[in-house]
């Protein structure tokens, strides 16, 4: 945007800044990938080839009732077994020039121009993990996160989710239950809503969802059926940093986010699902290299984790909302 005739007044002085930083006009408030990185669910792992989750998935069938010398069954029970599943990497990069760093060295920059790029970066990899937190992981060749369409699946009777089977193994299923509309707008969706909610809860107490997601629109349409004494706007009731409207459902919290399946709800507890990263390798700074044919530095980043279910059972969506 030069200008070589903005005269003597402009010649002298700063542009007057509406800053210090750039403002922001893409980046949104990732409700599914904060909820994972503030709670119980983000967790960091020392090492290994693969993420392995152990279950225990059968009752010990030796136990009956018997009298006095009767001969008891020492048959072993076989009630354990591991899931697994695969890292992902992902890594980004900044490029900063030596004319980049003389132009804004001393007071020259109008705003930090590396930490600008840097913060960038950053909140590149979260717009890219939260989306990525949603899909099937099957993207780019299925290197990306294994996402909710595969571990809280709108079939849960069909496919592998790591490693075990579920059309063979029902133990490894999550809930699911349609919210089509039959007569009205969202007519059948409080009731889908509440039946996937007590089948998660599994008559267990303090096991039920503590969260629910979806796109706005069906948000909105679920909100529309509350009365005033119904929701919670406050934001401390609701989740810290996020910017937009927190409703209640039950004893969860539910918000929309942009990136999330369209039509799908996703009823979901912190602590049967874990966004796990080996240690040292959640958005690693590398150390900057200068390329030998050019006057630039590069500074990488690298993530190397996946989303893993460590109890589908207490997971569910509800799926078919139109």
């Amino acid at each position: 945007m030069a200008n070589p005739n903005l005269g003597q007044t402009v010649a002298s002085a700063w542009e007057a800044i509406v800053g210090p930083d750039p403002h922001d006009q893409i980046f949104a408030d990732y409700w599914l990938l904060n909820r994972l990185k503030n709670g119980k669910s983000f967790k960091g792992i020392d090492g290994g080839r693969l993420i392995e989750v152990p279950l225990e998935y059968a009752l010990n069938g030796t136990v009956s009732s018997y009298t006095d010398t009767e001969t008891i069954s020492t048959t072993r029970a076989d009630v354990f077994d591991v899931s697994q599943a695969n890292w992902k990497e992902y890594a980004g990069a900044v490029v900063q020039s030596e004319l980049e760093d003389a132009i804004n060295q001393g007071g020259g920059g109008k705003f930090g121009l590396l930490p600008a790029k840097l913060k960038n970066l950053s909140r590149s990899f979260d717009d890219t993990f939260n989306a990525d937190l949603y899909g099937a992981g099957t993207a780019n060749g299925g290197k990306v996160f294994t996402g909710l369409a595969a571990l809280v699946s709108a079939t849960p009777t069909t496919g592998t989710v790591q490693g075990i089977n579920r059309a063979t193994y029902a133990w490894f299923r999550n809930q699911q239950a349609a919210g089509t509309q039959t007569v009205a707008a969202y007519d059948n969706y409080r009731a889908a809503l509440r039946s996937v909610y007590n089948q998660c809860s599994n008559g267990v107490a303090g096991k039920h969802p503590t969260f629910l997601v979806s796109l706005r629109d069906d948000f909105e349409g679920y909100e529309g059926l509350l009365t005033a004494n119904e929701r919670f706007t406050s934001k401390a009731d609701g989740d810290g940093g996020f910017a937009n409207e927190v409703i209640k459902f039950k004893g969860a919290k539910y918000a929309y986010d942009a990136d999330c399946t369209d039509g799908v709800c996703y009823l979901l507890n912190e602590e049967f699902l874990k966004l796990c990263y080996l240690k040292g390798r959640w958005k690693k700074m590398m150390s900057d290299v200068e390329p030998a044919n050019q006057t630039v530095r590069v500074f990488k980043s690298v993530t190397i984790g996946n989303l893993v279910v460590t109890n589908p059972r207490m997971l569910g969506a509800v799926t078919s909302i139109t």
